[in-house]
């Protein structure tokens, strides 16, 4: 299977409109398989808008709407497959208990965590999966989804037009957000399940 570097080559010397066409399909595949390199190929395409080969709100849209429609998908799944896959047992090392909290509140505060989910590296698909399984309002996370896309997309995008034929210098900066915001969210998750295990000894 051809490497990321092997893509991007690949797309410098075809027609831009399978560049969009990537950009779309992979913004909407990471949103289900993640890790997948949709913020490197929008830098690429920022960077062919500065060569003068591509079109800078075109990327930005189709980035949007496959990131937007991946997320629907995910929260689709969350919605009706939700409870049979975390409720009735079928995952041991989650308990049922700790998935009804989730729930609760993802429904106080999940809205926050959709504005901000496209800045959240790596946790993209749970993000959606319980947003369905909380059945947040499909319209609202969808505007929301669609919002955060098109700043993320907007943000990576400028930087490859700025950055020019040097776009592949934004990847290491990449994978450092990509770990720190890793790092952080799996210390929050970390907390909040020691607190509920000492809530639940001290209730016992």
């Amino acid at each position: 299977m051809p490497g990321l570097e092997e893509i991007i080559q690949y797309l410098t010397h075809v027609d831009p409109a399978i560049v969009y066409l990537a950009i779309f399909a992979v913004a909407f595949i990471e949103n289900i398989f993640p890790p997948f390199p949709s913020d490197v190929l929008a830098v690429f395409a920022g960077s062919l808008v500065a060569l003068g080969k591509g079109n800078a709100v075109l990327a930005c849209v189709l980035g949007t709407a496959g990131s937007t429609l991946g997320f629907l998908a995910m929260y689709y799944i969350g919605w009706q497959f939700g409870d049979k896959i975390l409720e009735k047992g079928k995952v041991p090392f989650i308990p049922v208990e700790l998935v009804e909290k989730v729930e609760r509140w993802f429904r106080k505060y999940g809205y926050w965590v959709i504005a901000a989910n496209r800045f959240m590296a790596g946790t993209r698909a749970v993000v959606s999966f319980f947003a369905g399984l909380s059945e947040m309002n499909v319209l609202k996370t969808a505007i929301l989804s669609a919002v955060s896309s098109a700043l993320w997309y907007s943000i990576l995008i400028y930087a490859g037009f700025m950055l020019g034929d040097n776009w592949r210098e934004i990847g290491g900066y990449l994978q450092t957000y990509s770990l720190v915001i890793t790092i952080i969210i799996t210390v929050v998750i970390l907390l909040f399940l020691v607190r509920q295990i000492v809530k639940k000894r001290k209730a016992g």
